[in-house]
């Protein structure tokens, strides 16, 4: 019994400290962010306001054209990140397969390159006179130069390509390590019975993946409703708003406008309910096995 009790506070005591910092470091947050989301004037005289920055967001433009945009990202982006990732594992996961190694680091370095450095890059390739742009010309796939950063539609693809760049072989590892834990005499029985490896693909491989699936179809979300760092190193935003996302106006409410922490918190919380929303979907719609 006194090893017993020894061992349950030694337990207690190596959790304890992450619990007191995790409570304190976000917990405490969140709920000071809710109650603030219900307040309105300066930082230091916030008075109770009720809904009112809950109404504004129906009538205030710069948040629709965010949210728009926000959801734009979200259902274009995640798709072609989370399928190109399934494929570019499909394909470095053949045993047969010669510098397996290359290309797996290649596709994975652009998550771990720096976000101010990978900007810089992504602004100069595709710059009126860019790589990108003379490329084309060059190609004569175009005519004329295409404006990737003072064009709204333009702009926007760039920010999708830029995501798309930066995260698909985050997704990619995650895939290869699943499909190496599925038993391959499964896959051998397939060929014996006449299976094609499309079939195989369909029938055997996306369904052991389907747990995978799910985490990095959330995680994907989770990311791109809180996108943040592309557009704001990347575009700033523009032109005319038309790259903004709900996190960057947050930042802007809080930092680069007359700071409105009260409105800025409300807007943080339609980005927490639409997380918890759609996670809760795409787990329904997905149907983890267990």
């Amino acid at each position: 019994m006194g090893n017993t009790h020894a061992k349950r506070t030694k337990g207690t005591s190596f959790i304890l400290l992450p619990v007191i910092l995790i409570t304190v470091l976000v917990f405490l947050p969140m709920v000071s962010a809710l109650i603030k989301s219900f307040q309105t004037g300066t930082p230091t005289a916030m008075v109770f306001s009720g809904l009112d920055n809950y109404r504004r967001m129906f009538t205030d433009s710069t948040f629709k054209k965010a949210f728009f945009n926000t959801f734009l990202y979200l259902i274009v982006q995640v798709p072609i990140m989370l399928f190109l990732g399934l494929i570019f594992a499909q394909l470095l996961n053949d045993p047969k397969l010669k510098f397996k190694g290359f290309f797996r680091t290649a596709l994975f370095l652009p998550c771990i390159t720096s976000l101010v450095s990978y900007s810089l890059i992504m602004k100069s390739l595709f710059a009126p006179s860019g790589f990108i742009n003379n490329f084309l010309l060059q190609a004569h796939f175009i005519d004329k130069a295409i404006p990737w950063l003072t064009d709204p539609v333009w702009a926007k693809v760039l920010i999708i390509l830029s995501i798309t760049w930066r995260w698909t072989g985050y997704n990619m590892i995650f895939y290869i390590s699943a499909m190496q834990n599925i038993d391959y005499q499964i896959y051998e029985a397939a060929n014996i019975d006449g299976a094609s490896k499309m079939q195989q693909f369909f029938k055997i491989t996306i369904p052991n993946l389907k747990p995978i699936i799910l985490f990095t179809t959330i995680t994907s979300t989770i990311g791109t409703l809180q996108l943040f760092d592309e557009v704001q190193n990347i575009t700033k935003g523009g032109p005319a708003n038309a790259t903004t996302t709900l996190s960057q106006y947050i930042y802007n409410l809080s930092y680069r406008y007359t700071p409105n922490f009260g409105y800025a918190a409300a807007v943080s919380f339609v980005i927490v309910i639409f997380i918890v929303l759609l996670s809760v979907i795409q787990r329904l719609v997905l149907k983890e096995e267990k």
